[in-house]
């Protein structure tokens, strides 16, 4: 005897393999007394009462529920992803655009300072006029601090001409200096100073003394005594050196040395 899982129905022909009901395969039980039987149709007799025909449902394998996926899951799935990826986006984005915006804003500026045109010869020389003018600080006006910045003027200007250091004497003396050339009596500039300066190796010390200072304002004139120590023998001269502040600073304008004399020879 074979019975139909799905309807319950039993079947004692043993060649059916499927419920003639609902097509679900036939599995084999012991006869039952009260068990509905169903014999397969035969010619005798016209009082059998046959079962109409049923067309067989779709074949469902054993074990399966029968039920039609679910599509929903997937399509929140997609979209979850969809949102996810944007959200990483944003996130990437906010942090890379300040390291894209900074040097795009930097090459603006570059392209900014090159785009600023050079001013007319008149307007570079005032604003060279002014930029002097602030930087420049009023002269110093305490005697004694004076004196002492203008010693050391004359001891760095001494060991300038002994070692023909142009360019210290570039500094020290001012553009417009014009000063004693020779014990003739003769002036030079300071571009024929510079140019005819040249080493000495002579002196082997040297010191001031005497030294007189008046100060008028941005003007100053030293006056003194300077003793050149010339193999083991001294030598004497006075000295008038003339300054004027400028450029935050005393700048030589003029020089006078004339050898001091004893008993009327000059040493």
């Amino acid at each position: 005897m074979k019975r139909c899982t799905t309807c319950n129905r039993t079947y004692t022909d043993p060649s059916l393999g499927f419920c003639i009901d609902d097509g679900t395969p036939l599995t084999t039980v012991e006869p039952e007394d009260d068990a509905t039987v169903v014999q397969p149709r035969t010619n005798e007799g016209d009082d059998w009462n046959a079962v109409g025909y049923q067309p067989p449902r779709p074949y469902v394998p054993p074990g399966s529920d029968g039920k039609r996926r679910r599509v929903w899951p997937w399509v929140v799935g997609v979209i979850g992803a969809f949102f996810l990826g944007i959200v990483a986006l944003s996130i990437a984005a906010v942090l890379m655009l300040p390291r894209i915006v900074r040097p795009v804003r930097t090459e603006r500026a570059g392209s900014n300072v090159n785009r600023i045109e050079a001013p007319t010869p008149g307007e570079e020389i005032n604003a060279n006029s002014n930029a002097n003018e602030s930087s420049n600080t009023p002269p110093p006006a305490e005697h004694d601090r004076v004196l002492a910045e203008l010693t050391k003027l004359e001891n760095d200007w001494t060991v300038a001409n002994l070692n023909a250091d142009k360019k210290k004497l570039d500094q020290i003396l001012a553009d417009d200096y014009v000063g004693q050339a020779n014990q003739e009596g003769g002036l030079q500039t300071k571009a024929e100073y510079i140019r005819t300066i040249e080493r000495d190796t002579t002196v082997e010390k040297w010191n001031f003394s005497d030294l007189r200072l008046t100060l008028t304002g941005d003007r100053a004139t030293l006056a003194g005594t300077v003793t050149f120590v010339v193999q083991g023998r001294d030598m004497v001269f006075d000295f008038i050196d003339k300054f004027v502040w400028r450029d935050d600073r005393w700048q030589a304008t003029g020089s006078e040395l004339k050898p001091r004399t004893q008993s009327g020879t000059e040493l």
